[in-house]
């Protein structure tokens, strides 16, 4: 928008282009993205949904990227976030792990399979030579078991 000349106070009704960038419209825009991805990168984070059990254990920092196996509630093994069959797991993470028997392995497993299931998984993943292989857990207070009383 032009903006009139002044002189003493009086207009002399010739008007000069405003030299000034308005950005409080690109503002806008950046604050919009920035909650739209605050609110959506939680969301991708995890690719295969499981009911993790919890502990009052404290959290592990690496700065490695791992590698996660997940056994879901129907007992399906997944690695990162692709179905893979039992069988094909150990070779699966020797080709993507290469060399380096140290990467590390976190399994994830729905609180409901059956743990003689989670041990077969970290059987394979041991037996194929990877020796630092974790449970993973949610943080907080464990929930009491339902159905169960004690005595």
């Amino acid at each position: 928008m032009p903006a009139p000349l002044t002189s003493t106070g009086r207009s002399l009704g010739r008007y000069r282009a405003m030299s000034e960038i308005n950005v409080t419209p690109f503002v806008d825009v950046m604050l919009v993205l920035l909650i739209i991805f605050m609110v959506t990168a939680p969301l991708i984070s995890v690719g295969v949904p499981v009911d993790l059990p919890q502990t009052q254990a404290a959290q592990l920092t690496d700065r490695d990227e791992p590698l996660i196996v997940t056994v879901d509630g129907e007992g399906k093994v997944y690695l990162q976030e692709t179905e893979v069959e039992a069988a094909a797991l150990g070779p699966r993470l020797v080709a993507i792990a290469g060399a380096k028997p140290d990467t590390i392995i976190y399994v994830r497993a729905d609180k409901a399979i059956n743990y003689g299931r989670v041990m077969e998984v970290m059987g394979t993943i041991s037996s194929s030579g990877f020796a630092k292989v974790s449970l993973v857990a949610e943080f907080g207070e464990p929930k009491p078991a339902r159905g169960r009383t004690r005595r």
